[in-house]
């Protein structure tokens, strides 16, 4: 009899052993399952395009958790993820010019114009604004910001 107790005691011991075990692997997995993506979205030679695509492009990369890198141009709307994006995941290299114009419509709607530079501008974080309107604010002509004025603002890519 005391040997079935001793075996019992085994058991429970070891059963509640292993349901630690299953514990903290649960809990393992769940915390990697809801870690942040490690993923870099390289941005080199983006000429723009549409706002509203770039607004939705930009709102999905925010939310994947995603860092991006900028390397090379980014005119236009590419620009707009300088405020969608939060600026401890951007980076940017030697390379990166940021091209800023006022926003166009082909077909000469001076509204959509208007409406798109509304769009353009509330998604400018303030330290660009205040770049843009230094150097005479958006218009047709292109601004372009690079150089060590874009490394002050923007972290260096590692």
């Amino acid at each position: 009899m005391p040997y079935e107790v001793s075996v019992d005691a085994t058991v429970a011991r070891g059963s509640k052993e292993l349901m630690k075990t299953h514990a903290v692997l649960v809990a393992v997995l769940l915390m990697l399952g809801s870690a942040p993506a490690t993923a870099t979205v390289r941005i080199a030679n983006d000429t723009g395009g549409q706002i509203g695509p770039y607004l939705a492009k930009y709102r999905a990369l925010r939310a994947s958790g995603e860092r991006v890198e900028i390397d090379g141009t980014c005119a236009s709307a590419c620009t707009m993820l300088l405020g969608i994006i939060p600026r401890n995941r951007i980076c940017v290299t030697p390379r990166a010019s940021l091209l800023f114009h006022s926003a166009w419509d082909m077909e000469g709607d001076q509204a959509v114009a208007s409406d798109g530079n509304r769009i353009l501008w509330s998604t400018y974080p303030e330290s660009v604004r205040r770049w843009i309107k230094s150097h005479g604010g958006l218009h047709s002509e292109t601004i372009t910001l690079s150089g060590p004025e874009l490394a002050v603002m923007f972290p260096a890519c590692r």
